[in-house]
């Protein structure tokens, strides 16, 4: 029984919270399945005002993975207003892109935390997520 409750704790410790944007479905959907079997709490937005919206209730997530080329509002609009505001501006961000990396590390200096090429491994994604989100408070 001890063994049990061990177990239990580590799960709901390592647990996060975790806000995923991004306007492919089929990318949310996996995302979302790996997050979840690890207990992790997942909200999920398909644009960055979408996304904006959801913070504005709610800002305490461990992490926000985002992609950057999306319609609506991008990844790096949202990136700067995440940065603007007092309640989201340390939350661990990682960027997501199709496009030049480099290119867009050099555009948001000082923002995302981590910045992801496409195609790309999910695991390594939800490796790099928990990776940063136990940064968050180190």
């Amino acid at each position: 029984m001890q063994d049990a409750f061990h177990i239990l704790e580590k799960v709901f410790r390592d647990a996060m919270k975790i806000l995923l944007v991004d306007d492919d479905c089929v990318h949310l959907l996996i995302l979302r399945k790996i997050f979840e079997k690890s207990n992790d709490e997942v909200v999920v937005a398909h644009n960055g005002k979408e996304a904006l919206q959801y913070l504005e209730f709610d800002p305490f997530f461990n992490v926000i993975m985002t992609d950057i080329m999306m319609p609506v509002m991008d990844g790096v609009e949202f990136l700067e207003h995440l940065k603007e505001s007092p309640q989201t501006c340390k939350i661990p961000t990682i960027g997501i892109t199709a496009g030049d990396v480099e290119y867009f590390r050099e555009k948001c200096k000082n923002g995302f935390d981590s910045l992801v090429s496409k195609p790309m491994d999910f695991y390594d994604l939800y490796n790099l997520a928990k990776s940063t989100a136990s940064h968050q408070f180190n």
